[in-house]
């Protein structure tokens, strides 16, 4: 069913509205597509992006033949209703070409040393869906999954032992080093016990809320 806020889209002549993707985890912009009111209302009705092809001239779920869907948690309009915003929690990546983003071609940066923490870590979250749906042969992240449970939970805590050891040697990029294969191991755990990323961060935020409300 159609709502109000869609009725408030102000598509152009051709029947057209530019929809911007943005990843709900890490605000990264994903991509940029076009919907006309019939995608727009099967994005609404399905919770999954739809949108126009202006070259093939016909509707494209996103991810229906490579896996990639894009499962709509919220849809803004812009203040004129001329442009769509869709937060979206992205299954694998989001650009034909493998890359998790389509702005993935930086073409100038006045900062060179960018937070992309964020980024990062979302996309590792989605390459460990896709090790663990896919389980290419060769791969590390696909031997866990096939281990099991038990033998993942032995190496984050092989894993902690080691981030011990490096803080007490107070060698940086041994921290760095041994820190990231944590962070690692414990996004497999988290995938394999369906935890996600927003799940996390609710958490987090819940307890810096209620750390303010002590103070």
């Amino acid at each position: 069913m159609i709502g109000l806020e869609i009725e408030k889209v102000q598509f152009d002549a051709d029947g057209l509205v530019p929809a911007v993707v943005q990843d709900i985890h890490s605000g990264r912009v994903l991509m940029l597509a076009y919907m006309n009111l019939e995608s727009l209302t099967k994005t609404v009705e399905t919770g999954e992006s739809h949108f126009w092809s202006r070259s093939r001239q016909e509707i494209w779920h996103k991810g229906k033949t490579s896996g990639n869907r894009q499962t709509v948690k919220t849809i803004s309009l812009d203040c004129d209703g001329d442009a769509i915003l869709l937060q979206v929690e992205q299954l694998g990546n989001a650009c034909h070409t493998g890359e998790f983003s389509c702005f993935h071609r930086v073409a100038f940066a006045e900062f060179q040393n960018v937070d992309r923490f964020g980024e990062v870590i979302t996309g590792l979250t989605h390459r460990i869906h896709q090790r663990k749906r896919d389980k290419p042969k060769d791969s590390y992240t696909t031997y866990l999954f096939e281990s099991g449970l038990d033998k993942m939970l032995k190496k984050v805590g092989e894993e902690a032992t080691e981030v011990i050891i490096a803080a007490k040697n107070r060698a940086k990029k041994e921290i760095a080093w041994e820190v990231a294969d944590l962070m690692y191991h414990l996004l497999v755990v988290m995938e394999e016990r369906r935890v996600s990323l927003s799940d996390v961060a609710e958490e987090l935020s819940h307890r810096a809320h209620k750390k303010r409300k002590e103070r």
